[in-house]
């Protein structure tokens, strides 16, 4: 294991900004304290510092010699929009708002990774360090993408890196290929004739049709879909009346599908719209579908991703990197894998026993009332991000 001792000397600053954030999280497009903050620091520490990327986005630029070729690394800075449960004292102080993903930690371990490549800059290049808003549902990565983030910063490639509960501190994991899902939703409105639920004659109940259609949609993945292709459509709602004596004239279906492959998403959403209007109109009722994409897949280049796998074995260890599964999760860091080369990896969170004293009851899994990042994981992902740096930048040609 090499970690950057230089780090080490600073690891309680960057701990103490990074409880900072935390106790002050920011909705998509709302980071504006949170940005601030960062871009005050990368310009104490001396790195040019570049704002408005998809509104609320900062771009920190940290040059070295003569070579034209660069590099990106990605943190995020959003929060969600939930009530944290823990009461230790640098939790949420805004209600209803939380950083239950660890986005928090991502951005202090950049901070930590800019301020030693400002200090020594072992590499002939250029570093961009993008920190990315809106990457939960705000699809910030393809906003900043659209106002010119790989046409104003070129770079070679681009590589990210998310805290995993579950994975021990100090683990690293990858894959190539797919190792996040796209996410979708869809929403179909069944449209039939209310009547008393004494008189069903007298109407047509979209209830019955919606029984059906939830039913027939199961049918897609295990009959429609290669058995070899994964994927997953999760009906999570279903609306319908307002009293236990009337048929409604309309029932509501919403969920969510989740695929590795844009093919078997067209798939699937095909079908769907097949089986629910021709199931709306053989009850007689109608059906209006609307398909929402929203994050591609993220699929890991595979000259990048063993790249990746060679840099996390030299700051870790080789027992220390593991191959990642497949998750169903999704990640706007697609957006940025459709443009350039690059990877994106899973580096240890631990199990949550690194919570203080008042974290909430519930286990420390991302997205839950009793989350927090492990500040122990600060010098392993900010080493990772340096070597990475360093690594590529010194290689003869692009990997």
């Amino acid at each position: 294991m090499k970690l950057v001792e230089h780090i080490a000397e600073f690891q309680a600053e960057i701990r103490d900004l990074r409880r900072q954030i935390h106790s002050h999280p920011e909705l998509c497009y709302e980071e504006h304290r949170t940005s601030d903050l960062v871009a005050a620091k990368l310009s104490e520490w001396g790195i040019p510092v570049v704002r408005g990327l998809g509104k609320t986005g900062v771009i920190g630029i940290v040059k070295n010699g003569q070579s034209p070729r660069a590099v990106g690394l990605r943190a995020d800075l959003d929060a969600l929009p939930m009530t944290e449960l823990n009461t230790f004292a640098h939790a949420s102080k805004i209600a209803g708002r939380m950083h239950a993903c660890g986005h928090d930690g991502h951005t202090a371990m950049l901070l930590a990774a800019a301020r030693h490549l400002a200090h020594h800059r072992h590499f002939d290049g250029t570093v961009y360090l993008i920190f990315q808003p809106a990457e939960e549902g705000g699809a910030g990565a393809r906003a900043m993408i659209q106002d010119g983030l790989f046409e104003k910063f070129p770079m070679e490639a681009i590589f990210g890196m998310h805290n995993w509960p579950g994975l021990k501190l100090g683990q690293i994991a990858m894959c190539a290929g797919p190792m996040m899902a796209s996410s979708n939703e869809f929403r179909i409105t069944l449209r039939g004739r209310g009547t008393h639920a004494a008189l069903p004659h007298n109407g047509i109940d979209p209830v019955p049709v919606a029984c059906q259609m939830v039913q027939a949609f199961q049918t897609i993945i295990t009959r429609n879909k290669r058995p070899i292709e994964a994927a997953v459509i999760s009906v999570t709602m279903i609306h319908a009346g307002e009293a236990t004596n009337v048929i409604p004239d309309v029932a509501e279906i919403r969920g969510t599908v989740r695929t590795f492959t844009i093919a078997t998403l067209d798939l699937i959403e095909s079908r769907m719209r097949e089986i629910a209007t021709h199931t709306a109109s053989a009850f007689g009722a109608s059906a209006e579908i609307e398909f929402k994409r929203n994050y591609p897949p993220t699929i890991n280049h595979a000259a990048e991703t063993d790249f990746c796998r060679e840099v996390a074995r030299e700051v870790v260890g080789a027992d220390n990197v593991f191959e990642f599964e497949p998750t169903m999760g999704s990640e706007d860091f697609s957006y940025f894998l459709l443009e350039r080369p690059g990877c994106y990896v899973a580096i240890g969170n631990g199990e949550g026993h690194h919570r203080d004293a008042g974290h909430g009851l519930g286990p420390c899994i991302l997205h839950g009332p009793s989350y927090d990042f492990n500040d122990g994981l600060i010098p392993y992902g900010a080493s990772y991000w340096v070597r990475l740096a360093e690594r590529w930048l010194s290689a003869r040609t692009p990997a």
